[in-house]
């Protein structure tokens, strides 16, 4: 505000002094660790150094080691790349800095399949959730194989740990910044998402949020093995023992060029090795979704959740993958059987409730149920009451895309005026959906009931799409008896309990 002075507010490691942009107070780069670099690589996080006097926080931190999109991907999803060590930093977006405030907190983590990605991206602003009257926070993360890697000589998920830790500075700091520790909702999208997921599930978060979104990713653990194999692959590459001493030891540009190639293939719909968060025994004791849907994990968290209808084409669209999936046919479609661990009834079952698709769009719609739709509709049945699903159904202005991954963030965020928005959704995309879809964010965050009726047995769907937002009622369900009959078939055959 003009002549208004430069807000400061106290942490508990040095105040830290941020802007005032169009009313909202902003402060960048606020460091919750140390440095994960030197002795720390590899390890869990620490505190930050204090620091004396007041410290500038008018830009945004440094962004955890990560390699570039590739150019077919860039044309679509904007990727800051800011250089320094210190990247265990955040965001905070607020209308009120000051302890009385007491309002609701938003924190976001970002998505990028765990290996790019940060709070730097554009689309992820939070002015206007400060705007109205939520404090936002964003989180950057260690990512790839430093977040992610599996080791013989340190502890698993160090990402995860980040996170963790970034939760307990909320809890420890935001109170100073007009926030209040106990009206906390984690949310995030993809990668974010799932991290959300697993945080669920991890018994040192409890009590750090009270409500979650997940967006277009659902809580999942990842083979270690698999995860494993990344490592084996890169420290070949490198022509080093697969040892977090020895990747500590390497250049960190080489081990982001041999994170790229082993990872080239990797795609949520084609498979192919990747990082994930893994099931650990500390941290994480038991698969995330397990623990959700059959142990009662995260006891009295309010949820929101949901996916976009055509979440496959971002990962289809981009490169021509779409075609080349249409052109293998049958061998695609046996391809998908083996990616979801399904029966030919659920791949035949398909086809016949879309007759006109061709195999990418079979491949994709099947492949999304089994990542998204299915894991999430599981984890609402074993919380009714409490959880509230939605579909993003919007189709963006550039061909091919339809309502894509990623596609809905510029319409949570209510930041569609933005050129990274745009990049997904083409021009003239409709404000009345980011002011329904926005309201509905802010309104869970606020109350936990983002105006649509609750999941029970009539499976309430709130659809954002063409026209007025509307909740359909068992949207997609022949779809999801396919995969139940499918799993009931398969433990009759085998002689276990059906589960999925």
């Amino acid at each position: 505000m003009a002549g208004q002075r430069h807000p400061v507010v106290p942490t508990p490691h040095g105040a830290v002094r941020g802007r005032y942009e169009q009313g909202v107070a902003v402060f960048r780069g606020i460091p919750y660790a140390a440095p994960p670099f030197g002795p720390r690589r590899f390890r869990p996080p620490e505190p930050p150094e204090p620091w004396d006097g007041v410290r500038e926080a008018a830009e945004f931190g440094p962004t955890a080691p990560k390699p570039p999109y590739s150019e077919a991907f860039a044309r679509y999803l904007s990727d800051p790349e800011i250089p320094g060590d210190d990247c265990l930093n955040l965001n905070v977006w607020t209308p009120h800095p000051g302890p009385g405030a007491r309002l609701p907190v938003l924190v976001w983590l970002h998505g990028g399949a765990l290996t790019r990605g940060s709070s730097a991206v554009p689309v992820y602003d939070g002015s206007t959730f400060a705007r109205d009257g939520v404090v936002c926070v964003s989180v950057n993360y260690r990512l790839g194989v430093e977040g992610y890697g599996l080791f013989p000589d340190a502890p698993a998920n160090a990402g995860l740990r980040d996170q963790l830790a970034a939760l307990e500075w909320v809890r420890d700091s935001i109170t100073a910044f007009g926030g209040d520790p106990d009206r906390v909702t984690l949310a995030g999208q993809s990668a974010g998402a799932i991290s959300t997921g697993a945080l669920l599930a991890a018994p040192r978060a409890r009590g750090l949020f009270r409500r979650a979104v997940l967006q277009s990713g659902a809580p999942e653990a990842s083979d270690r093995d698999k995860v494993r194999r990344m490592v084996r692959r890169m420290a070949s590459r490198l022509k080093i023992p697969a040892t977090a001493e020895a990747f500590a030891a390497a250049d960190r540009g080489a081990l982001l060029r041999a994170q790229a190639e082993v990872g080239r293939f990797s795609s949520p719909v084609l498979g192919g090795p990747a990082f994930g968060i893994a099931v650990d025994g500390d941290v994480l004791p038991v698969d995330p979704l397990e623990a959700l849907v059959e142990k009662d994990a995260a006891p009295g968290v309010d949820l929101m959740m949901g996916w976009t209808r055509d979440e496959y084409r971002l990962w289809l669209v981009p490169g021509g993958l779409l075609e080349r999936v249409d052109r293998l046919g049958a061998v695609a479609l046996a391809g998908a059987r083996a990616r979801c661990h399904c029966g030919n009834e659920v791949v035949r079952g398909y086809r016949a409730l879309r007759p006109g698709a061709g195999a990418a769009e079979t491949v994709g719609q099947l492949v999304t149920d089994h990542l998204l739709r299915v894991p999430l509709h599981r984890v609402a049945d074993a919380r009714p009451g409490s959880s509230y699903v939605y579909e993003f159904a919007w189709p963006s202005g550039l061909p091919g895309l339809g309502a894509c991954h990623a596609l809905e963030l510029g319409f949570v965020f209510d930041s569609g005026d933005r050129p990274d928005s745009r990049r997904l959704a083409g021009e003239g995309a409709p404000q009345e959906l980011a002011d329904a879809m926005h309201g509905a964010w802010v309104r869970f965050v606020e109350t936990g009931d983002p105006g649509w009726r609750a999941w029970d047995a009539t499976h309430p769907v709130r659809v954002f799409g063409d026209g007025a937002p509307h909740t359909a009622y068992g949207p997609r369900d022949a779809e999801f008896d396919l995969w139940k009959a499918d799993v009931a078939v398969r433990a009759m055959r085998s002689g276990s309990p059906a589960r999925r």
